[in-house]
């Protein structure tokens, strides 16, 4: 169905109208998530969201919300920083970043338990193939046998079979003994 010149900017703004509405309730919703925070810059995703990476430092918000205290240390901080003593700069760290870099670079164990589940799950694979072997595969043939496979070569060198490249080109037979 071919639709009039009418009809199409009609809808084309019907669509622009929806897409702007979807934004900015998204928006809102987003901006409603984060409370009182301040939002600081992009992120590293584009969302006002808190994320404490070492690959990407800036988040988008605030780690803490504003509360009286901190918006106090704000305003002091506009001044002079000799002034601020070391527990307001460390409050005024916190209320922007949940942990340092040395924080976020500690080792947390975590190989420990990735060690460990992988060492049960190897386990488990060795005990399923022992219950296979017994249980359920059928035994070996007797041409598997070591007696079976020197017979099977003998006579192989003695047909003088695949000479070119086979097994019986690196067989001496003058010699009678392998090259």
């Amino acid at each position: 169905m071919a639709l009039t010149p009418l009809s199409r900017s009609a809808l084309a703004l019907t669509l622009r109208q929806l897409s702007r509405q979807h934004q900015q309730t998204a928006a809102a919703s987003s901006l409603s998530k984060i409370g009182n925070r301040d939002v600081v810059g992009f992120g590293f995703n584009g969302q006002p969201s808190y994320a404490d990476r070492i690959d990407f430092p800036m988040p988008a918000i605030r780690f803490k919300e504003n509360t009286p205290d901190i918006m106090a240390l704000r305003e002091k901080e506009k001044g002079d920083w000799n002034k601020l003593t070391l527990e307001e700069k460390k409050a005024l760290y916190r209320a922007s970043f949940c942990q340092t870099f040395a924080e976020m670079k500690a080792p947390t164990g975590e190989w420990k338990s990735i060690i460990g589940i992988s060492l049960i799950g190897a386990s488990i694979a060795v005990w399923m193939y022992m219950w296979m072997k017994v249980y359920v595969y059928a035994p070996l043939p007797e041409t598997l046998n070591p007696d079976r496979m020197e017979a099977q070569l003998k006579r192989m060198i003695d047909l003088r079979g695949n000479p070119v490249q086979g097994t019986s080109s690196n067989w001496d037979y003058s010699k009678g003994d392998w090259k």
